[in-house]
């Protein structure tokens, strides 16, 4: 029951939200004389702002997801904008509504422009760090590390043959894909055909994955290691791995699996660097403890839009980037890709590419 009522709240704060946001957008189109039915101005704003769960319904339903997908940087830039535009207009002499509107709608469309380029344009960046060689074979290594990649609809087949093109370009020793490869359900990796572009990925000792809250929420977990496994991709389900003699990999299930093993149980006996991926940042202190040599989350998105960075920033210890913790080297992706619109602003699609020297 408080289930329900706390659903229904939600829900009602969401709607009365909604008509705050079309009442404002109304009161501009009547000053710009294109206001002219009500009654399917109404009906179209709150089929869009529910278009998310409409599109949840059934499979045929997949064009009210995307419109979903947009409608979410509407929600959060419009509330802000006519926030901004209102306060405009009571506090300062500029009382035009078509005009402080238009500027309104105008910043809206710049942000739509610039967000979609930081989405859909990632960037490589780099970092150098010196690791103890301990037993390994090895002086150096590259690595390449992303996450969040979200394919689906909108992150799609194209999106991630630019990552395959910039990894393959670093020439990496080892490629590791730390969770939320597929957004929910590995239908449209399947359907689109995205294990022929994973397979592209070259590297000296192979490509290795992890689970992350999405592939949880699609309940196609077997389906999905199947399907990356046909793609090249080993996914790592708190499983420890040692390559040749040179270092060991741990894949941690996420934190949505309950059942999830302690990391303690997952520590190797070999003396090598040892590199864990955790989709989630939520602990750095038990792996630092533990003598984990390089950890690699994702999931934070680092906001994705702003101003959402600053939760995050409270959330997660890190939120985005490197930090050396004792002896730890810490490594926080904001994703390759997106989730819900595929807008970027205070934050970037990304790949990282580390240099690792061993002494």
């Amino acid at each position: 029951m408080a289930k329900v009522l706390i659903g229904i709240l939600v829900v009602g704060i969401y709607s009365a939200l909604t008509f705050y946001l079309g009442w404002n957008a109304k009161n501009w189109l009547v000053a710009m004389g294109w206001f002219h039915n009500p009654i399917i101005f109404w009906i179209v704003l709150y089929i869009m702002s529910f278009s998310i769960v409409i599109g949840r319904i059934h499979e045929s339903l997949r064009i009210f997801s995307v419109i979903g997908n947009y409608w979410m940087f509407i929600f959060q830039y419009g509330l802000l904008l006519c926030l901004i535009a209102q306060l405009t207009i009571w506090l300062t002499p500029f009382k035009d509504v078509q005009l402080v509107g238009s500027i309104a709608v105008a910043v809206l469309v710049v942000l739509f422009i610039v967000g979609s380029y930081f989405a859909y344009s990632p960037v490589v960046r780099n970092l150098a760090v010196t690791m103890d060689k301990k037993d390994s074979e090895l002086t150096s290594m590259r690595v390449v590390v992303a996450s969040d990649f979200h394919l689906g609809v909108l992150s799609n087949k194209k999106h991630l043959q630019r990552f395959v093109n910039l990894s393959n370009e670093a020439k990496p020793d080892v490629v590791f894909l730390a969770g939320d490869l597929v957004d929910d359900d590995p239908k449209w990796f399947v359907e689109d055909g995205m294990a022929e572009v994973m397979k592209q990925l070259t590297s000296t000792y192979g490509v290795y994955g992890v689970l992350g809250n999405h592939e949880y929420y699609g309940k196609k977990i077997p389906e999905f290691v199947e399907e990356m496994d046909r793609a090249g991709v080993k996914i790592l389900r708190d499983e420890t791995i040692q390559i040749e003699k040179s270092f060991v990999i741990t894949g941690q299930e996420d934190i949505t699996n309950n059942e999830r093993q302690q990391l303690k149980a997952l520590k190797s006996e070999n003396n090598l660097p040892w590199f864990v991926m955790n989709h989630t940042p939520n602990d750095l202190v038990t792996p630092a403890q533990e003598g984990v040599d390089f950890h690699m989350s994702g999931h934070t998105h680092k906001g994705q839009m702003w101003p959402n960075h600053f939760i995050t920033a409270r959330v997660f210890e890190l939120d985005h980037g490197y930090k050396l913790k004792e002896q730890m080297h810490t490594l926080v992706s904001s994703g390759f890709g997106f989730w819900g619109p595929p807008i970027r602003l205070g934050s970037r699609s990304e790949l990282w590419v580390v240099d690792i020297t061993f002494q």
